[in-house]
This record gives structure tokens, sequence and C-alpha cells, in this order.
């Protein structure tokens, strides 16, 4: 006879560490392969508890948990059912974006947010409540979802809806509630896997901004890439990258004979060990240099696939890699319309500072989202990438920290590592909602994560 609470497969302590590969800590990994699986190993958690990971996308400590538990949930991967009439999926949470696109995408149907990469899960993209170039005309990804199936602290499900308390603290609560075990996702209609991109260039950030809120409104996806070393006249400048899904028409005659395939491409990975010093001001200013002169002042209408669209770093596995053995930071922060004098400052001090990001890019972002710790608000985004090991790089960010609390702003959980707990207040007002109703939810504390116990979530 099975056992009647089967505990999953488990790995002793081993080494955790987000995307940006900042601050490994140890933890016991289990991998349920059902929810039975992920009830009881919620069940059985230790005194430092532990918390639900995806694809390991989260650049810093949200999914990892330092001599505690870890739930890997990607053996959790059915998608259950599609209704091709609706266009909604229900699917387990370890179902990762790239295989909702594998599925979808010939039948017609596209995720309806995706972010800079699809190795996300749909556990991960509900917990971080994620978003996309598509922000200002869609909003982010929970506006998106009709129910979610919550696994809390006392070893029951939930059904998490949209307009409860529940759903609003579980989207963008960085799985601190619960267990996401699925959600029904309602999704967009494409003739094609092709984009129709609008590119120019802007000279400036002034000119930037100008564009972006003259003409944001004329697409569905909007994103600039943003030369942070530029200075002077040139500060700000940009490659502004604007798209839609293309129609059946405006496609070539080859390509209309399967009009929705999806192909993605993929270069080799970078060495395991890469070496110190790769990314500094020097090289990363020549790639600015090059990536900014390559782009075309002005093009309309061309035709590009999905993955170089969307996810362009996709086609380079683990290229995190690049960064040596420090890692990097990722540094994303929101203020909003009628602080641009603040984003301004912040990209002269990041330019006289010299920092060396190559994957910096500016969006505007549309209508706040309900989640009571979703990041996106009216107003201005720049996320950008810093080597870890460069010097002073944390009383730097401390002090953009401030200047973004100072603005009414805030900073993104999914990407932080850093970022003190007495600020986090002011960035999320209704943080003290989100910490009542996780105490009524689990008064243990058995969901817990390197980034809640820093940030006293």
């Amino acid at each position: 006879m099975p056992a009647e609470n089967p505990l999953p497969p488990v790995d002793p302590f081993v080494p955790v560490s987000g995307w940006g590969r900042t601050a490994t800590t140890t933890a016991a990994v289990l991998r349920p392969r059902s929810h039975d699986e992920a009830a009881a190993a919620v069940r059985d958690w230790g005194v430092r508890g532990g918390i639900a990971r995806g694809l390991g996308r989260a650049y810093g400590d949200a999914a990892q948990n330092a001599g505690g538990t870890v739930l890997d949930m990607t053996a959790l991967r059915r998608i259950h059912a599609v209704d091709t009439e609706a266009g909604t999926v229900v699917c387990d949470a370890g179902v990762s974006l790239h295989r909702l696109m594998e599925v979808l995408l010939p039948l017609g149907w596209f995720v309806p947010v995706t972010p800079g990469t699809r190795h996300v899960t749909v556990g991960g993209a509900v917990g971080a409540d994620i978003h996309g170039k598509n922000h200002h005309v869609s909003g982010a990804f929970s506006r998106h979802v009709e129910s979610v199936e919550l696994l809390t602290a006392d070893g029951s499900v939930h059904t998490a809806l949209p307009g409860t308390d529940l759903f609003d603290a579980t989207t963008g609560g960085m799985g601190l509630t619960g267990v996401i075990l699925s959600a029904k996702i309602r999704l967009h209609r494409v003739e094609t896997s092709l984009m129709s991109v609008d590119t120019e260039r802007a000279t400036d950030l002034d000119d930037l901004m100008a564009r972006l809120a003259a003409t944001d409104h004329r697409y569905r996806y909007s994103v600039a890439w943003i030369d942070l070393l530029a200075r002077g006249r040139a500060l700000g400048r940009s490659v502004l990258t604007r798209g839609e899904h293309a129609p059946l028409d405006a496609l070539p005659a080859r390509a209309r004979r399967d009009p929705l395939a999806f192909r993605p491409g993929r270069l080799p990975a970078p060495p395991a060990f890469v070496p110190a010093g790769l990314l500094t001001r020097t090289t990363v200013g020549l790639f600015n240099e090059f990536w900014y002169r390559r782009a075309p002042r002005s093009r309309t209408g061309a035709l590009q696939r999905i993955p170089s669209f969307f996810h362009p770093l996709d086609a380079v596995p683990h290229w995190n890699r690049i960064y040596g053995r420090d890692g990097f930071v990722q540094y994303q922060f929101v203020v909003g319309h009628g602080r641009e004098e603040t984003l301004r400052r912040i990209v002269r001090r990041i330019a006289r500072r010299r920092c060396p990001s190559f994957l910096a890019v500016l969006k505007r972002f549309g209508e706040a989202d309900p989640g009571w710790l979703s990041f996106p608000v009216p107003g201005w985004t720049l996320a950008l990438d810093i080597p870890a090991g460069l010097s002073g790089l944390g009383g730097f960010l401390d002090e953009l920290d401030e200047e973004v609390a100072g603005a009414g702003g805030r900073v993104y959980l999914a990407k932080d590592s850093r970022l003190r707990p007495e600020l986090l207040a002011g960035m999320y007002p209704r943080l003290a909602d989100f910490r009542t109703l996780r105490a009524r939810l689990d008064p243990r504390g058995v969901f817990a994560s390197d980034l809640s116990r820093r940030l006293g979530l």
C-alpha cells in the first residue's frame, strides 16, 4: 500500500541562488510530482519553513531559503485544458511560458504577458506578477488570471479569485501566501508567430521620453534599450523598439505556409567559468556604441520571430555566466508620471558613476495592478544590470533607493537582493495589509524565504 502522505524526492542541502548568482545559500530541495506530495511537504517543513521555486529566474533571493526547504515545482507541468473558443488555458504552476508557447501558438493563441525570458513558470509569473513590454495597454500577468489554486500553510487548497484579498495578496506576493498549484489564464489571439516591428533611435533621454509619451498608445509592445554610459548631450541615447503581432496578410508567401511556427534558435552556452573583468566600462562602452550605431535611424514593419522580439537572450543558455563568478545585480525601479526629473537625475548619476550596463531598458507602465505587492504603477521604469564586483556598488544603489523612495517610487522585489527593509513600507503602501493576511493564513511562518527574512515580509 502506498503511503497516505507520500513525501517528494529530496536533495540534501545544496546551493541555491537567483539568476544574478550573488547571494547563494543552501537548502533542502524537494521535487513534488503531485499536489498530494506538495501538501505533504508543506505539512512536514521544519522551523526554517519553505518556499516554492520555479525555473530560478528571479534575480535575487526570492526563491531561496537558507537552512530550510525549497520546493522545486518544475515536475508539476501538466496542461489540463485549453479552450480554443474562449481563449483560456488551465495548467499546473510548473508549466513554463516556453511550453505554453509551444502548445498554444499552433492553435492561434499567445500568452497575455511575457517578460524578457520565456523560461519562467506560471507559478513564478503569478507570484512575481510579471510584466512585459505591453504593460501600458495590458497590465501585469495577474490581470489575465481567472483563478489560482493555492496550497496554504495548513495543507488545504483554496481557489483564489480576482477581487479577493487572497488573490491580491498572492499575485506579487513572492510565494509567501502559499504554494501556487495551478492557474486558469486568459490568452491573446494571434494570426501568426511573427511580429511587425518598428525601430528608431532617440538621441537622448528627453527625446526618448517624448517619443514614448506621444506614440506608445499606438503599439501593444514597446521598450527602449538605453545607453547608460553615454553622457553630455547624448545622455540616455536609446534604441526604441515597438511591435504588434503580424497579421497573416503581412507575411510573404513562403511564411504563410506555416504562419504559426514556433522554432526558437539556440546558440552555444558560455563556459561554466568566465574570468572576472570581462564586462568592464571599456568593453561595455564598445558594445553600447556598436549597438546604438547598428540600429536603424527609423525602420517600420520589419518582421521578427517571437523569440527574437521578446526573448533574445534566451538564445544563449546560461547567459548569466558572462558576469563571472561574482555575478550581477539587476536593479529595477519605477517612478510615477510627473517625476521625470527624478528619472533624469538617476540616469545622470549612473552615467557619471560609469556603471557598465549593457542590458538597460526603459518602459512606460500603465494603470497600477491590484496585487498588494505588485510592482507596476503608472510611470517610468528603468531596469539595468551591473556586475556585482563593481567597487562601491552597494552604497551607490542605497543612494538610488533613497531617491526612488523619496519620489514615491519602488523597486521590483523579484529582482531585488539588497534593499534595506526600512524603505519597503513607503514603497508598497499595502504592506501592512499583506503582513496581516500572512499572519492569519500562516501563523507559524511555514512559508519563508531569504527575501522575506531580509525585508521582514
